[in-house]
């Protein structure tokens, strides 16, 4: 009876290992499926972000390329303005000294003439009338000149040479004009050179 109850007692003994064994195996199993899980979805995980990064890298390298480019685009550009600038100084007055070109012709002509014939007056009427149609021309690009005598004196247009004392006139007039003054497009280009009035002092 004793001998039975040990060897039962034993048997459950038995039992209880092989159940805790099964159980550890179990429980191993579950905890590498786990693992073998948790490494999967970092591998993916890795494998995602590796993408990413190359797509990103790609789109780096894009931008940096597109940038290279517009930087040359740029330089071009700048390269281009600067050659047209210095053409367009070079030959901004073409214009200008085109219209201007008729009228020193009819000066030498004029010269010419007057030389041939020894008429004088005929040289001075050739003379007015080549100034006429120079200011005339001029008058075309803005310039005109400024109308002094008898004005009062405005030292904005006007640049005193002499006061003149008298009592013709009322003080501060321009009496004189030594050089015209001229406007570029209402802009002063030159001033006019004047004597201006001014009431004599008396003696004392």
């Amino acid at each position: 009876m004793e001998r039975k109850e040990k060897k039962k007692t034993q048997n459950q003994k038995e039992s209880i290992e092989i159940e805790h064994e099964d159980l550890h195996e179990d429980f191993s199993k579950e905890l590498y499926l786990r693992s073998e899980a948790e490494k999967k979805e970092r591998e993916k995980e890795i494998e995602e972000l590796k993408k990413k990064l190359e797509e990103k890298e790609k789109e780096v390298g894009e931008h940096h390329d597109r940038l290279l480019r517009v930087a040359a685009d740029f330089d071009n550009y700048k390269k281009r303005a600067a050659k047209e600038k210095e053409e367009w100084v070079k030959f901004a007055n073409e214009d200008l000294i085109k219209s201007l070109l008729p009228f020193v012709d009819n000066l030498e002509r004029a010269v010419n003439h007057s030389e041939k014939t020894k008429d004088i007056q005929s040289l001075i009427e050739g003379i007015k009338l080549t100034v006429q149609q120079l200011l005339q021309a001029l008058n075309k690009f803005g310039v005109s000149p400024i109308e002094s005598l008898g004005k009062p004196f405005d030292p904005t247009l006007h640049e005193a040479m002499l006061v003149v004392e008298t009592d013709q006139h009322e003080p501060n007039q321009v009496m004189e004009e030594f050089q015209k003054g001229y406007l570029l497009n209402d802009r002063l280009l030159r001033p006019a050179t004047v004597s201006v009035s001014k009431y004599p002092e008396k003696e004392a």
